[in-house]
């Protein structure tokens, strides 16, 4: 599960509810998450976090401190109720496995179906979720620890564990904001628990989701999201690694495809391309120098962390950065079999009115240098309306096969497919 590399974060599902009945009073509504916490069926989804947390530590054993957890080849469908989902976008996930302890499964998605293989990554943030960390900092009583103590005595005496409460909160009808559920539900886990509230070196984060009337107690898999696995250079773009996956996907790279993109800011696009289709060539490019920079950054810092990989002989990768210039490219006419490139959106990086010409100037260029008949491209933008008109314009070159939906950073963007005429 920790391979999949379209999801951001994992977790292991207590208990779902797909509508949950608020109470209008903000002290009752909250009244009625701590009383909750008595009744959800933890052992089980525990016994799933000691798992993975075993895994865990004899990976870092095995690679000192190679943090990023992608390598773990977990069977956690042995107990059958492992779901590990995206964290930020509860409703669309692929269910990893089936049901937590008797939580009815989530439309069990093929993994492999590219249609929602971009739209499942969520997007940062909804316009109206808090997210917050508030914790009561009870002291925790004496150091009996109930259910959880029995995996964890290995040393010595029971370690009471730390943890945190995170709330994600989406929707207009509740009565109290994120930090108070993430308060006053914390409050009643350490008090069925024994264990003591942390917010910065906590063994066990539990996640409250509330989307409008859908809520899901789940416990934190991953320590970060799996989007930041080979991006060290941030620009003020960057695009998510599991976004970018997303995309690469929809166009569906054969070997020896010729990838391009050429707009690719810190490279995320082409980097993730080059890791996980390593057959495939890929060129990146962009205009700005200090963007071209920061890719190469990048690029140096994966190959450094592959160089630590132990094996013999370090490989290099099939991916190149040059500047350029989007409109001027320099490479043959028809010579390349795939594009795929986050657009400006106009809102950090350029403008919705310069937009105007750079998208059908383009669509133009990436028409010349793609292969008539077989070439396509996968797009990202915000810019919709002058996406639409500049792809109207080009007809005669670029036909749309296919739109996808996507949340980025909380704006409301769209992926496209276009196939070469």
């Amino acid at each position: 599960v920790h391979r999949l590399r379209s999801v951001d974060n994992l977790f292991v599902v207590v208990q779902e509810f797909k509508d949950y009945q608020f109470k209008e009073n903000k002290e009752d509504a909250l009244k009625d998450l701590e009383d909750l916490v008595k009744k959800l069926p933890w052992t089980n989804p525990l016994k799933v976090w000691e798992l993975n947390n075993s895994l865990k530590k004899k990976k870092t054993k095995r690679k000192k401190h190679n943090l990023q957890s992608t390598a773990s080849k977990e069977k956690l469908n042995d107990d059958g109720e492992e779901e590990g989902r995206d964290q930020k976008d509860a409703s669309k996930q692929e269910d990893c496995a089936q049901n937590a302890a008797g939580v009815e499964p989530v439309s069990g998605q093929d993994t492999e179906k590219t249609q929602g293989a971009a739209s499942r990554n969520g997007g940062e943030e909804e316009e109206d979720n808090e997210q917050s960390d508030a914790k009561d900092e009870l002291q925790a009583g004496s150091g009996s620890e109930t259910k959880a103590g029995d995996g964890k005595t290995s040393e010595g005496e029971a370690k009471v564990l730390k943890f945190r409460v995170t709330c994600n909160r989406a929707g207009d009808k509740h009565s109290f904001t994120s930090n108070e559920a993430a308060r006053d539900f914390g409050g009643a886990v350490q008090e069925h628990f024994q264990w003591k509230a942390d917010m910065t070196n906590f063994d066990v984060e539990v996640l409250l989701n509330i989307h409008n009337n859908e809520v899901v107690v789940g416990i934190a898999l991953t320590e970060e999201s799996l989007h930041r696995r080979n991006i060290t250079h941030f620009g003020p773009t960057t695009l998510r690694s599991t976004l970018a996956y997303g995309m690469l996907r929809l166009c569906d790279p054969q070997p020896t495809d010729i990838i391009v993109d050429p707009m690719c800011g810190t490279g995320a696009i082409p980097i993730e391309g080059a890791t996980e289709w390593p057959s495939c060539y890929h060129i990146a490019g962009d205009n700005n120098p200090q963007a071209v920079k920061r890719a190469a950054n990048n690029i140096c810092s994966l190959l450094k962390k592959n160089e630590n990989k132990e094996s013999s002989t370090s490989l290099g990768i099939p991916l190149d950065i040059v500047q350029w210039d989007i409109c001027n490219l320099p490479l043959r006419t028809g010579s390349v079999d795939i594009i795929v490139s986050d657009m400006p959106f106009g809102k950090r990086i350029g403008s919705k009115k310069k937009n105007w010409d750079l998208y059908p100037a383009c669509l133009m260029e990436m028409g010349r240098i793609c292969t008539p008949g077989t070439g396509r491209a996968v797009l990202l933008t915000q810019d919709k309306k002058c996406f639409a008109k500049a792809l109207s314009r080009m007809g005669h070159i670029w036909r749309k096969g296919q739109t996808v939906w996507v949340n980025v950073g909380g704006l409301h963007a769209a992926v496209y497919l276009l196939k070469r005429t």
